[in-house]
């Protein structure tokens, strides 16, 4: 894999303390960026630091909630004048509260558009318009296969993550004559914390093999994607490899959703 363009840059990384978020900046900083890592959660953002600090890479502490968007811009402000100018942004901050819409409340349905959604807005927002003067950058948002198949319990999580990736899509198509790519990568069922919540006393193996009780198909690799995995697809999208890619959707799910 080509993954110029990732060493010397200054990265921001959200949903940066756990899982996906978490494996995305050690493969930033592996590869030679400054990450800033974002994440409301300090103490497992503090172990994530110290981790990257020990292998001798260079990670930022940024504890932050997404959702606001004026801690968004003082962030941002923040790691331009600390760190550089921002070329690299990954949206991973993410919240799954399951149900029914018949079981979900306003609360629910409110924080997880705030988080999903209204956060990608805020950082999207506040990284670009610095991006498009230097007319060079690549964003990447995580989404789910979630958003382009309906699943049963995922209303909302579905809902925001289908609103997340058209954003992504259309913020793309105006940056494009900027020199700024913006794709997203839609994980299937991944072996992350957010996923083992959702398991019962059979662990991993409804969702290996799928549910005809909730009309949920299986994965033809017969196995959970990793974080690596996943962090795979992103470097890559973020990476000079992907030079002429945008507005692109790619789904890393073992071919859980049989897209043509």
């Amino acid at each position: 894999m080509d993954r110029s363009g990732i060493s010397g840059r200054i990265a921001v990384v959200t949903g940066a303390a756990h899982g996906i978020g978490a494996a995305v900046v050690h493969a930033l900083a592996e590869l030679g960026a400054t990450v800033a890592a974002v994440d409301l959660d300090e103490d497992a953002l503090a172990e994530v630091v110290s981790d990257a600090a020990a292998r001798g890479h260079q990670v930022m502490s940024c504890p932050a909630d997404v959702a606001d968007a004026p801690t968004v811009e003082s962030l941002v402000e923040r790691v331009e004048r600390t760190a550089g100018p921002v070329d690299l942004l990954v949206n991973v901050a993410g919240i799954l509260r399951p149900g029914t819409v018949q079981e979900l409340d306003e609360q629910d349905w409110h924080r997880t558009f705030a988080v999903n959604t209204t956060g990608v807005f805020h950082l999207c927002r506040s990284v670009s318009k610095r991006m498009i003067p230097r007319r060079r950058g690549s964003i990447v948002t995580v989404g789910s296969n979630a958003a382009g198949v309906p699943r049963h319990g995922m209303a909302a999580y579905g809902a925001s993550k289908a609103a997340a990736t058209l954003f992504t899509k259309s913020l793309g198509l105006e940056l494009a004559e900027h020199g700024i790519r913006c794709n997203v990568v839609s994980p299937g069922s991944t072996d992350t914390a957010m996923q083992h919540r959702l398991w019962d006393e059979r662990g991993a193996e409804p969702v290996i093999t799928g549910s005809l009780e909730t009309f949920k198909n299986g994965i033809p690799l017969r196995k959970l994607a990793t974080a690596e995995d996943i962090a795979e697809a992103v470097v890559f999208l973020l990476s000079d490899g992907a030079g002429h890619i945008t507005m692109h959707d790619l789904y890393v799910d073992g071919g859980a959703t049989l897209r043509a």
